[in-house]
């Protein structure tokens, strides 16, 4: 029998979640804004209540082409308030238009999101040991760190945990525990 994470259950859509996505080194900026958005609209709910719902986010948010998003509009926003498909929260909404903003002022800036996230662990995933869930911590003074750099640059909906979780997401870090098969398989050669 295949070891997981326990946090994956086994709801087939998660399970696939953790098995294919999770934790994979990803540098396609059109994905990397979407999970940047995604992470902020579960601020406050399950990460599976958000997974359920991503084609609908997809649909409703242009396939988080950051700019097109930039473009939104208030009858974007009231689109987008009354789609049931999506979490329909004024704040993460607004969050997500000036998140794709200040994205495209970033990869201005840095060349790519990409290059500008990935500084932030020299290019490389880091490497956890975690033998338990209960050891897997909420936030870490990198993901601080993140946060504060991302909120300097007009970015809302960053705070520290979601940081961690985008971090998580998109492979800065690789936080399967020892036990599960995908560990490594993540872990460098």
């Amino acid at each position: 029998m295949i070891e997981r994470c326990g946090w994956c259950g086994t709801d087939p859509q998660y399970v696939a979640y953790h098995d294919i996505e999770w934790g994979v080194p990803l540098h396609d900026e059109q994905a990397l804004f979407e999970f940047l958005i995604l992470e902020g609209a579960q601020a406050g709910l399950s990460w599976i209540s958000i997974l359920r719902k991503r084609d609908n986010y997809r649909a409703a948010f242009d396939h988080f082409d950051p700019v097109r998003v930039a473009c939104y509009d208030a009858r974007d926003v009231a689109r987008l308030l009354s789609d049931a498909g999506i979490v329909r929260n004024r704040l993460k909404i607004a969050a997500a238009i000036q998140n794709a903003r200040q994205f495209l002022a970033l990869q201005e800036k840095f060349g790519s999101f990409d290059s500008y996230l990935w500084r932030f662990v020299d290019a490389r995933p880091l490497q956890n040991t975690w033998h338990s869930l209960d050891q897997l911590p909420a936030q870490t003074p990198l993901s601080q760190k993140l946060s504060k750099d991302l909120g300097q640059h007009g970015f809302k909906f960053v705070g520290p945990t979601i940081c961690y979780s985008l971090m998580q997401a998109v492979g800065l870090v690789n936080d399967h525990l020892v036990g599960c098969f995908r560990h490594h398989e993540l872990a460098p050669a």
